[in-house]
């Protein structure tokens, strides 16, 4: 349930973003829609690839919807459906990280399994007497 959350919390924002027209409203849908999309596959596809870089889509979205925010916060135009979209938005971050906390376990863990997913995972090749 929660990834349908948040899923279709990303789809909200996207459509209110496709609905203002304008290139910079549509490219922004468009991010919200392709992060929508890698969260299902993260989600719903077994490939041990994505499984792998599973963290990425979930940050990612983190990210960006950040960086919307503040782009309205000093951009603008102020009016009720930005402030609604800005709501959305931040309760899909709230959501992001209680799925990450959820899969992950804590920052850490999270930190862990990014680093794993680049680097590989990490051998104790010391002896402990």
């Amino acid at each position: 349930m929660l990834t349908v959350g948040i899923v279709a919390l990303t789809l909200t924002t996207a459509y209110i973003h496709f609905s203002l027209g304008g290139l910079l409203f549509l490219l922004n849908a468009a991010g919200y829609a392709t992060a929508a999309v890698a969260i299902v596959l993260v989600a719903w596809a077994p490939h041990p690839f994505i499984a792998r870089f599973s963290w990425l889509p979930r940050v990612g979205l983190i990210g960006y919807t950040l960086v919307t925010i503040v782009g309205y916060l000093l951009m603008g135009p102020y009016f009720t459906l930005g402030f609604i979209a800005k709501g959305v938005e931040v309760v899909l971050i709230g959501l992001l990280v209680v799925d990450i906390l959820r899969v992950y376990g804590s920052r850490a863990g999270l930190l862990d399994a990014a680093r794993a997913s680049v680097f590989g995972p990490t051998t104790d090749t010391t002896v402990k007497a």
